[in-house]
C-alpha cells in the first residue's frame, strides 16, 4: 500500500482544495481519502508537505514519432518525458511514418504503449496518408481503440471532405482535432508574418488569416453537423473571438492553447531563433493576452503541449530550413504556472482544469478524479519551487525554455501501482 500524507488535494472534478491524506491499495486504487490517515502496517509513506496532489495531467496533443522517426522520440522516451512533466495520460498524433491510418500501425503503438506506466493513447488520421483526399476507416479504427481523429500537422483544405469527416465522426460519437493553417497564407512557416524576427531571418512568415479562415469555415461545418471539434494550438486574438462566438451559437467546439503561445511572443524568436520556430508561430503580445483571456473565460478549454521533438541536426539549420516545433511535456507545468498562476491571471484550480479535467473530458475519459474507488492517477507538485531545466528524459531538447528561471516543480506521479515520487 502507498500512503500520501500532508499534501493539499487540488481536484477540479470535485472543487476540492484541502489538506488530505490519500491511501492507495496494492492494485493502485484509491481506497481512502481523509484529513489524516494512520499508516497501515507495511505501507510505504510519502510525505508531500508543501505540495499539491491533483489528478494527473492529460495532454491531448503529443508527437512520439513512433513508428518511423525514433531518432527523435519513441513511445518509451515520450512516456518518460510525460511522466517527468506530471502527465498520466497523453494522446499521440497520427503523423507517424507510416501514417497511423490503419489497424497495423494502431496495434503497433498500442502494444508498445501497454508496456509503459502511463496511459498512451493513439489518435488516427482523418485522411489516408494525411493526403486530404480520402477518409480513413473511422469505424474500424475507433472500434480498435482510436479515441479520435486528426490530420495534425496538415490543414484539411478540402471543405467537402471536412464536412464528410464531421458527419462520420458525429455518427460514431468521436471527436476530431484540426490543425488550422490554410497553406495559401503560410508564406513561410514558423514565424509570424511581418514580425521583426521574420525580417531578421529573411522570411515572410505565416499570416493570422491562415488560421482564422479555417476556423471560421469549420465552425460553420460543426454547427451544421453537430460534430465535436477541437481547434489545435490556436495562436491569434481573431481565432479566440471566432471560437467564443461559435460557442455562443451552440457549436460543440473546443480549443487548445500551448504553454509556449501562452508564455512567449514573436519577440522571443529574436532571442531563441529556431528553438522558437513552430506552427502556428508565436504572435504578438496582444495575441498572447487574448489567449489568456480566452483561457480565463472558457473559450479555450485545454492546454496542450504539441510536444514535437526533433534532433539537433534537424533543428539547428538556417531558419528557413529548420524543422518547426518544440518539445514541451517536461516544462509545461512550470511554464504555465510561471506565466499564468504566479502572475495572478488564473488560479491553480483553473490551471488544473485546463491541463487535466477538460482534456480528459474532451475525449470522454472517465475515472480521472481523485476519488475513492478510482484508479490512482495523480500528480504531486510544489508550485513555489524554483526550477531551471537543463536536461530531459525526452531524446530531444529543442525548446526555448532550457536554462530559463521558472517556478513549479513536479515531484512525480502515481499511475496505478507506478510511483515516481521520491
Amino acid at each position: 500500500m502507498l500512503l500520501i500524507q500532508n499534501g493539499t488535494l487540488l481536484d477540479p472534478y470535485t472543487d476540492t482544495d484541502a489538506r488530505s491524506d490519500i491511501l492507495i491499495d496494492d492494485d493502485g486504487v484509491i481506497c481512502r481519502i481523509a484529513p489524516q490517515i494512520d499508516a497501515p502496517a507495511g505501507a510505504r509513506v510519502l510525505d508531500v508537505s508543501g505540495c499539491t496532489v491533483s489528478p494527473g495531467l492529460v495532454d491531448v496533443h503529443v508527437h512520439f514519432r513512433d513508428p518511423g522517426q525514433t531518432e527523435k522520440e519513441d513511445i518509451h522516451t515520450g512516456a518518460a518525458a510525460a511522466a517527468a512533466g506530471g502527465y498520466t495520460t497523453v494522446v499521440c498524433m497520427a503523423n507517424t511514418r507510416p501514417t497511423c491510418d490503419d489497424l497495423t500501425i494502431l496495434t503497433y503503438v498500442q502494444d508498445k504503449a501497454a508496456r509503459e506506466p502511463i496511459n498512451v493513447l493513439q489518435a488516427c488520421a482523418i485522411t489516408r496518408g494525411l493526403q486530404g483526399r480520402e477518409l480513413s476507416d473511422f469505424d474500424a479504427l475507433h472500434a480498435a481503440g482510436a479515441p479520435g481523429f486528426t490530420d495534425d500537422g496538415v490543414n484539411l483544405t478540402d471543405g467537402r471532405l471536412c464536412l464528410q469527416a464531421m458527419t462520420r465522426a458525429k455518427a460514431l460519437g468521436v471527436p476530431l482535432s484540426f490543425h488550422e493553417e490554410d497553406p495559401a497564407f503560410v508564406l513561410s512557416p514558423g514565424v509570424n508574418f511581418g514580425s521583426e524576427a521574420a525580417k531578421q531571418f529573411g522570411v515572410p512568415g505565416a499570416m493570422r488569416i491562415s488560421e482564422e479562415a479555417m476556423i471560421a469555415r469549420d465552425i460553420e461545418l460543426a454547427l451544421q453537423t453537430g460534430a465535436r471539434v477541437a481547434f489545435q494550438h490556436i495562436s491569434s486574438a481573431g481565432s479566440v473571438a471566432l471560437i467564443r462566438a461559435g460557442k455562443a451559437r451552440g457549436a460543440d467546439i473546443h480549443a487548445e492553447a500551448t504553454p509556449h503561445h501562452l508564455g512567449m511572443t514573436e519577440d522571443d524568436v529574436l532571442t531563441f531563433g529556431v528553438n522558437a520556430r513552430m506552427n502556428p508561430p508565436l504572435r504578438t503580445e496582444e495575441d498572447r493576452q487574448a489567449l489568456i483571456e480566452g483561457l480565463i473565460d472558457g473559450t479555450i478549454d485545454m492546454i496542450a503541449t504539441d510536444h514535437a521533438p526533433h534532433t539537433a541536426e534537424q533543428k539547428n539549420r538556417p531558419f528557413a530550413q529548420s524543422m518547426s516545433g518544440i518539445t514541451g511535456l517536461e516544462t509545461a507545468f512550470s511554464v504555465c504556472n510561471s506565466a499564468l498562476v504566479r502572475t495572478g491571471r488564473i488560479t491553480p484550480m483553473q490551471l488544473m482544469r485546463a491541463m487535466s479535467q477538460n482534456p480528459a473530458q474532451f475525449y470522454g475519459l472517465t475515472g480521472k478524479a481523485v476519488a475513492e474507488g478510482n484508479r490512482a492517477e495523480l500528480m504531486i507538485a510544489d508550485w513555489n519551487a524554483a526550477v531551471v531545466y537543463t536536461h530531459y528524459k525526452s531524446k530531444s531538447s529543442n525548446t526555448p525554455f532550457t536554462d530559463l528561471p521558472l517556478y513549479g516543480k513536479v515531484r512525480g506521479i502515481v499511475c496505478g501501482t507506478y510511483c515516481s515520487v521520491e
